[in-house]
């Protein structure tokens, strides 16, 4: 009786085991890292990123924002390929370190801001800054299908190019 038991509790498990091996349909995509100017199609989304700009500041006077590290501007689009309405994710660029930086949600004073809530029509694109609080260092801007389940990186080399950041002066104490 014992030996039926046993032989039974053992089919049961390895049944189990094979039915849950057997009934995953998810597919692994391969995650891909691309230069920029690239031409990149995530599911129904076909990005392509184009330049990035650094700065000390945003906008001027009483209105001016100021970074925690600097502010990262990455130019890009974002073209809708489906038949229907799709929201393009939000993005984030990750160092040599794996340290990750976030989208910034503001866009004030951001010249040719992308927005945040992105819904695209199909055939249209979303073209613009995306903006990043961040030190200056090589990253890789993640970006993924309009299901966040594909996920590509392009990679951005650090470069400042001919102009040299404005430096802004501390405010001065009243006294």
């Amino acid at each position: 009786m014992r030996l039926k038991r046993l032989t039974f509790l053992c089919a049961a498990v390895t049944a189990a085991l094979l039915l849950t091996a057997c009934g995953s349909d998810t597919k692994t995509y391969p995650v891909r890292t691309y230069g920029m100017g690239e031409r990149i199609q995530l599911g129904h989304i076909v990005y392509q990123v184009f330049e990035t700009q650094w700065m000390t500041h945003l906008g001027e006077g009483a209105d001016q924002r100021i970074p925690q590290h600097r502010f990262f501007l990455v130019r890009m689009s974002a073209v809708n390929s489906a038949g229907s309405d799709i929201s393009v994710p939000t993005f984030a660029v990750e160092d040599d370190s794996g340290a990750t930086y976030t989208e910034i949600s503001e866009g004030t004073g951001v010249p040719d801001w992308i927005g945040f809530l992105r819904s695209v029509k199909p055939a249209e694109a979303v073209r613009g800054n995306a903006l990043f609080d961040a030190p200056p260092r090589r990253y890789k801007l993640k970006i993924m299908d309009e299901d966040s389940e594909k996920v590509a990186y392009v990679e951005i080399p650090l470069s400042f190019g001919a102009e040299t950041p404005d430096v802004i002066a501390p405010p001065e104490k009243k006294q």
